[in-house]
Order: structure tokens, then sequence, then C-alpha cells
């Protein structure tokens, strides 16, 4: 079934990939979807890809759905479905939900750590802050060592472009839910993947890739080394703001236990 409609879509931003968050990427019927909208729709939609990592194609179709969104939405408002019982009743459930999440998060935020302090937590817990050795890597998945191969010859020939040539591969080619992102994976210790993966992986140099498909129980991978970083204790400036927001949630703890006492004197409970 099609669904017709009036709408103007501005095509331009298919073809860059840094637009600003405020551009206009299309309008229905007369209410614009920005860049910013784009954005934060697929980072929602699909955990760890962005905009501008995706395929023409895929740009086209998220921008398509957000579009149908919006057409939906205005349908919903027309049969008046924020007067139904069961809605009003839902709404009030998510709006005192993100009351308490907003009222929780500024709660937090109040609660003031100073230097000393979390200097102190960084000493006591300073085995905590000691990183392994690790790898940030990308990788191209593909069902047979043959496909492998044949990728990993193409690749030999870039000398310059590598690894822009790597990502493009692993978008069209790569059988791996990472391929949205050109194959790319989070850092991650020797422990994390399996022993075929990592073994390949932290033989590499930086910029490398590997020489042979590396066979493991998903398939076989061509592995490309991006950064690494050796072990060795993280700088308290680095894991600052992660030691603040710990101290802040322990202290905010004590606060509500505190709080909900108060409260509960002065409130008209009654359980049955």
């Amino acid at each position: 079934m099609k669904i017709i409609f009036n709408v103007s879509i501005v095509i331009l931003f298919l073809q860059t990939l840094s637009l600003s968050a405020s551009e206009v990427v299309a309008t229905v019927n007369g209410e614009e979807i920005t860049q910013k909208d784009v954005n934060e729709f697929v980072v929602t939609s699909i955990p760890g890809a962005s905009f501008s990592k995706l395929t023409e194609s895929e740009k086209k179709s998220v921008v398509n759905k957000m579009i149908e969104r919006k057409l939906f939405v205005k349908d919903a408002e027309k049969i008046h479905i924020e007067e139904n019982p069961a809605f009003i009743k839902e709404l009030k459930k998510l709006k005192e939900n993100l009351m308490l999440n907003y009222w929780m998060k500024q709660k937090v935020e109040e609660i003031e750590i100073d230097d000393k302090e979390a200097k102190a937590y960084y000493k006591r817990n300073f085995k905590k802050f000691i990183r392994a050795e690790s790898v940030k890597v990308r990788h191209i998945l593909v069902a047979t060592n043959s496909e492998a191969l044949a990728i990993i010859l193409q690749l030999k020939k870039e000398k310059i472009e590598l690894k822009k040539k790597f990502i493009e591969f692993a978008k069209k080619k790569s059988t791996g839910p990472s391929s949205v992102n050109g194959g790319e994976l989070d850092w991650f210790v020797k422990e994390q993947m399996v022993p075929e993966f990592s073994n390949a992986a932290f033989a590499l140099k930086e910029g490398t890739i590997t020489e042979k498909p590396v066979k493991t129980q998903f398939g076989y991978h061509i592995i490309y080394l991006e950064k690494r970083r050796k072990k060795g204790s993280v700088p308290f400036e680095k894991v600052k703001k992660e030691i603040v927001k710990s101290l802040r949630l322990v202290q905010f703890k004590t606060k509500l236990e505190k709080l909900s006492e108060k409260l509960k004197k002065t409130a008209k409970i009654s359980v049955k």
C-alpha cells in the first residue's frame, strides 16, 4: 500500500558527511526534520552507529522512516489518540518517570566533590586504574576463506588509503553487525575476544591488516589495527569525571535514604 503525501525533501545532505545539527534535511507539511533529529534517531535505533557512517541507501531509508513517523503521528492526532483513557494513564506514568529521572539527575549534580576527595579515592583504589594492554580494530567478516583471501589481495594494493578502502569494503562486504560502522569495534583487551581473533589482532602493527584470513566460529575475518594502548596506569585527570560521578552516587544514596525518612514522617501513608 502506498501512502500519498505532499512533502519536500532536501537531498543535498546525502552528498556530505558533515552537516550542522540545525540544518533541515526534510520538511513534512511544513514541519522540519533537522540533522540533529536524524542523528538521534540513528543512535537510538542502531547502537554504536552514526548517520555519517551509513551508506547512501541507508541514509535515504532513515530519512524516509522519519518522514513516515511524522505522518503517522499526525494521523494519530486526527483521531484524538491523546483523549483515549489508556493513553492518558500511560502518559501519566511516563511523565512521573521522566520527572523522577530529572529530579535525581539534578540532586546528584548538586553534590560537590572537591579534588582532594577525588584524589584520595584514586589513591585508595589505584589498582582499579591500571589498564591492561588493549587494541582498537576494524574487521570484515565473510562466510568463506576464498572470499576473505580475495578481499586481502585487493586491500594489499592500497598503500596510502588502506583504512579508507577497508571501511568501504566492510560496509559493502562484511556480514557482521559492525558493517554499518565500517567494521569498527570498541577497545578491547586480549581476554575479551575469542583467542583466534585476539591473537591475530594483537600481533598486528598499527595501520596494517592480517595477511591471512582469521577463522573463528563466526566465519572468516580480515582485521585492521587502528590503535594500540600499552599496559599502564590511567592518569588521575583522565578518570577524574568517572571518580566524581561514582562519589556523587554514593553520597546521593545516603541523602536519598535520609530524605525518604523525612518525607515519610510528614506524609499521610496507608498500607493495605
